[in-house]
Formats: C-alpha cells, sequence, structure tokens
C-alpha cells in the first residue's frame, strides 16, 4: 500500500514539473502564461520560441506521462495502480501544484502515459495526431482527434475495463481544457501550426 501511494503521489508531483515554464526560463524567453495563448504547454511554446524549445517542452511533458508508468510496470503494478498513476501524472500536468495549479492541456502527458502504458497504444495516438495535424496543420484538431479515438485504441491493445476508462476520463477532460479552442474551431478563428498566437 505505501508504494502504491507514493507511486501514485510521485506521478502527481512529476506531472506538476512544468517543462514549458521551464524551458522558457531556462532559454531566457518569456512565460508562456502571459505570451500567446497563455497555455504553458508545447505548442505554446513553439511559437514563443521556435522548434528547439517546443520539441524539448514537448519531451519533457512526455516523459512526466512516460517515467511514472513505466516505474509501475517495474513493480508489477496492476491495471487499477496503472490507471491511477497515469491520472495522477496527467492531472499533476493540469493541476501543477509547484506552479499556482495552473498548467497546460495535458496532450503531451498524455501520450506519455499511453506509450507507457503499452507502446503500441502511444504509437497509435501519435501516428493519429502527425496525420491530422499534417493534412488540417491545426494543432487543437489533431489532439481533439486522437484523444477521442484515444479509448478505442486502448481497448484494441489493452481491452481491461479500468484502462479504457481512465483513458475515457482523460479524453473527457482533455476536451473540457480544449473548449476555448472548440468555440474557436466553430467560429472560423483557429489558427494553424505556422501562425503565431494560436490558442491551443
Amino acid at each position: 500500500m505505501i508504494v502504491n501511494l507514493l507511486l501514485v503521489t510521485g506521478a502527481y508531483l512529476l506531472g506538476s514539473i512544468s517543462s514549458a515554464i521551464i524551458v522558457c526560463r531556462l532559454m531566457g524567453l518569456p512565460d508562456p502564461r502571459t505570451q500567446g495563448s497563455s497555455n504553458p504547454g508545447a505548442t505554446n511554446v513553439l511559437r514563443i520560441g521556435g522548434k528547439t524549445a517546443g520539441a524539448i517542452t514537448l519531451l519533457g511533458d512526455g516523459l512526466k506521462g512516460l517515467v511514472p508508468m513505466l516505474i509501475g510496470h517495474l513493480f508489477d503494478a496492476g491495471p487499477v495502480l496503472l490507471a491511477a498513476t497515469g491520472l495522477a501524472a496527467f492531472l499533476g500536468h493540469l493541476y501543477p501544484v509547484f506552479f499556482g495549479f495552473r498548467g497546460g492541456k495535458g496532450v503531451a502527458t498524455a501520450l506519455g502515459v499511453q506509450f507507457g502504458l503499452y507502446w503500441p497504444i502511444g504509437l497509435t495516438v501519435a501516428a493519429i495526431w502527425l496525420f491530422v495535424a499534417k493534412v488540417l496543420k491545426i494543432s487543437s484538431v489533431s489532439a481533439l482527434v486522437c484523444m477521442a479515438l484515444a479509448p478505442l485504441v486502448v481497448w484494441l491493445f489493452r481491452p481491461e475495463p479500468v484502462l479504457i476508462g481512465m483513458q475515457g476520463l482523460i479524453s473527457l477532460i482533455l476536451f473540457w481544457r480544449h473548449r476555448r479552442n472548440i468555440r474557436n474551431l466553430l467560429s472560423g478563428s483557429e489558427a494553424k501550426l505556422t501562425d503565431s498566437g494560436n490558442k491551443s
């Protein structure tokens, strides 16, 4: 029980480390919470600081979801503990205790959780994101499409109800976090990946 508690708590605390804010500080860039979409995530950092800053942020956010899941596997965690660990890491990114509970939208961290759960899940969801991004060039649409399909992907590869439920909850929260993007999409004002000031 103590190991389980430490794993879930550690996942939340690791998730609470904001890659976007740290990368921007180290690279002398503006605080991502005050620039562009005001979202401390990889897409906003990409627009603020360019591809290198965005890529580092993306990697950091992904590792926050991946590492706790891999540790869970090392301890032979069952589906319930893996689900709790993944959800804790994801919520840590969204509501980071170290940064005033003001975090990003969680797409990269959710993807890290999926890779950590079972790598074909993460690979499939990432491929969906890349395909939609290549065709439409809108980050928020890519995120919404791949996360809408993610519960189905989990069902195909790891059909345990608790894991499907975890992914379903993560997907629902992601849609809620993208509600402004959805409004922008409906009004035709959502910017593309190549634009500055995207609201994603």
